[in-house]
Parts: C-alpha cells; sequence; structure tokens
C-alpha cells in the first residue's frame, strides 16, 4: 500500500505506542482519585499537559483535553458563546467542525479569496459594520489545500478594530508543519489533534487563553479545571504529550524533506498528464504535505477508485463525512467552477513517505487518468 492520505490521518508513531502501552496495561488509577495509582496517572496527564503547551505556547494550566480536533472547534465556538453571547464569524474555507456550529448560532460566514485564504478587506468591512462579533475562527492552514491563513495579521485588525473580540484558529492541519508558537501568536482559542502529527487518534486538545470568557459544555466531575469534565483519557492523553515532543523536535527536517517530494509529485503529474494543474499555484503560502491536483475530464470518485485498486490510499475534499466523497465547500470557495473541482484529488504525505511510494503513484496516477479518460462514463 502506498499511503498518501496524511492529512487525514498520519500513522501512529512507535515511541507514542510504546509511551502509551504501559497505561492501559500496568497503570489502572484514575487521575481525578487521590490514592497512589491516581497520583501516578495524573503525573502522566500532566506531563503529556506541559508538551502540548510548550507545542503551541501556552501555559499548561491553558491545555483542556478533548477526544480530538471536532470536540476542540465545537468547544471553542459554544464554549465562548455560551459565557459571551454575541455573533460568531468564521471563514467559508473552514472545517465543519467550526462551520456548522457557526451557522448553528446564526453567526456569520464570510467569503474568502481565491487561494482560500481569508480576504483581509472583507473582514475589515465586516469588523466595521456588524454589531457585537464575539468570536472570529480562521482556520491556520486548510485541510483541503494546505494554504495558510495570516493569523498574526488577523490578530493585528482585531486589537485595531475590534479589540473585545476573540479569535479562535483550528491548526490542526498546521501542527505537523508548522511553528505554532510564531503562528498562532495572539489568538485566543487553538485547536489540535494528536492523530494529525504521530499521535493517537481520539486525543486532541483546546488552548483556552488566560482571561477568555469560557463556559463548559460538557459537564459533571469538573475535570479539565471545570471546562470540559469527564475522566481522562489517560493513555491517548501520554501519546499526545509524546507526539508533541517528537514534531517539536523533527518538524523543520520533516518540512524539508516532504516538500521535496510534494514538489516532485505536482511537477512530474503534471508533466506526465496532459490538462492538469495544481489547484494553488507552487509559490503559495502552504503547507508541505498536501499535494492538490485537478485533472480535467475526470471524476475524482472514480480515479479513487482505480488508485485503491492499484495500492494507492488518497482522497478527494477532506475526509471527515464518513466516507462519503461530497462536494468540496473549500473548492466552491476559492471560485473553482463544478466540473473542474469533481476532477480533484488530494494526495497527501507525512512522516512515512518514501520515494518508492512517490515513484509508485507517479506509475499509477497518470495511467488510471488516462484510463478515465478513453473510457468515460
Amino acid at each position: 500500500m502506498t499511503y498518501l492520505d496524511h492529512a487525514a490521518s498520519t500513522p501512529t508513531r512507535p515511541e507514542v505506542v510504546e509511551t502509551m502501552m504501559p497505561w492501559f496495561t500496568q497503570h489502572p488509577g484514575n487521575p481525578s482519585g487521590a490514592h497512589h495509582q491516581a497520583r501516578e496517572a495524573r503525573r502522566a496527564v500532566d506531563e503529556a499537559r506541559d508538551a502540548v503547551a510548550a507545542l503551541v505556547g501556552a501555559d499548561s494550566s491553558e491545555v483542556v483535553f478533548t477526544s480530538g480536533g471536532t470536540e476542540a472547534d465545537n468547544l471553542a465556538i459554544d464554549g465562548v458563546l455560551r459565557a459571551k453571547g454575541g455573533t460568531p464569524i468564521c471563514t467559508a474555507t473552514e472545517h465543519p467542525a467550526v462551520l456548522e456550529p457557526v451557522r448553528d448560532s446564526g453567526g456569520m460566514i464570510i467569503p474568502t479569496d481565491q487561494l482560500g485564504q481569508i480576504n483581509l478587506e472583507t473582514f475589515t468591512e465586516t469588523l466595521d459594520s456588524v454589531d457585537n462579533i464575539s468570536l472570529v475562527s480562521a482556520m491556520t492552514a486548510n485541510n483541503e489545500t494546505g494554504i495558510i491563513n495570516p493569523v498574526t495579521d488577523i490578530v493585528a485588525l482585531l486589537q485595531e478594530r475590534s479589540p473585545e473580540t476573540l479569535l479562535h484558529t483550528d491548526a490542526v492541519q498546521a501542527t505537523a508543519w508548522l511553528d505554532l508558537v510564531k503562528h498562532c501568536e495572539g489568538a485566543h482559542l487553538v485547536s489540535i489533534t494528536g492523530h494529525k502529527f504521530g499521535g493517537p487518534k481520539g486525543a486532541g486538545a483546546l488552548i483556552v487563553k488566560k482571561g477568555v470568557p469560557f463556559a463548559a459544555t460538557q459537564r459533571g466531575g469538573g475535570q479539565e479545571r471545570e471546562r470540559r469534565s469527564g475522566t481522562q483519557n489517560v493513555p491517548a492523553i501520554v501519546g499526545l504529550g509524546k507526539a508533541a515532543q517528537l514534531i517539536m523536535n523533527e518538524r523543520e527536517t520533516l518540512a524539508s524533506r516532504v516538500t521535496a517530494l510534494r514538489d516532485r509529485l505536482e511537477e512530474e503529474l503534471i508533466a506526465l498528464v496532459p490538462d492538469t494543474f495544481r489547484t494553488l499555484p507552487q509559490d503559495s503560502n502552504r503547507t508541505p504535505q498536501i499535494a492538490h491536483l485537478c485533472f480535467k475530464g475526470v471524476e475524482s470518485e472514480s480515479l479513487l477508485f482505480l488508485l485503491e485498486q492499484e495500492g494507492i490510499a488518497a482522497s478527494a475534499a477532506s475526509s471527515c463525512a464518513s466516507g462519503a466523497q461530497q462536494a468540496s465547500h473549500v473548492l466552491h470557495a476559492m471560485g473553482i467552477d463544478y466540473e473542474t473541482a469533481a476532477g480533484s484529488i488530494r494526495l497527501s504525505l507525512g512522516w512515512t513517505t518514501t520515494e518508492e511510494e512517490i515513484n509508485h503513484a507517479l506509475t499509477v496516477v497518470p495511467a488510471a487518468v488516462t484510463q478515465l479518460r478513453e473510457y468515460p462514463k
């Protein structure tokens, strides 16, 4: 299998699995308890909290462990609105975990530019014309294309035009590739999840900076400083902390290697397959791992089927609808017509990607596209 769907989920690092295993088999303590085994579990959770805080540039007390990125995004929107009220806004290319709670609360969706980045001119006009904007959500990097939003510019605009408005950024797709301490500086809330950077599925975090009005949506035992009740998933949290340590140490080297592989994959596919183009310009400000390409005259579902028959796992749009392939709201927001978007696929690389896998893709993808074009439905 050539696995080119790392943006959906990258394989768990062996070091992470090794770190987690004793917490399944040898340490039964509940972190909320008082005895020795409970204190051991609480110490492990606290150490993981420190690692996640360092990854994002936060204080340990600001880390709220969640079940993943979707819960972190939901919690950011709903937690602020419960405490503060007002109107939330977000960009049209956000993950559904942000779009849906914003829509459900009567919030506003603002357009992006043709690259899928926030349109700062429109954003400024919105800040000047809409009353009581309580929260803005703009993702650090897009999960379909990898385009990077200028989070620090958004922070500066808010400070100038609407200093009472909070900023949330979904950094789920950025964590493995960008220095979040730098790129998310000034954001009041930041969402991450482990399975995008070598951690386990089902472990994420929401950073809630000190002083942010926030009300829990899940109540009960008062865990996570009463911001998210429920017994902590100690093995998963330990794994998340280990993955955070690993990616901080290896991010720069990994990003350089993966960028070279992605560029080769894109350039050679464009050369080998006529009427193929990048969704984003090669020199656009994007994360290293995503090669998002459109093949004219091809349906992505059919192409993905043929790729899987030859041992290649990839995706079209995002992988967040229980396997369903739906029209991409991201490409629509970028102004890409439906027919073109219908032939788009996301080939996403990660820490396990090899030259051999790229070679395999460069053999299989052109043949599959040619087959579909020769024998259309």
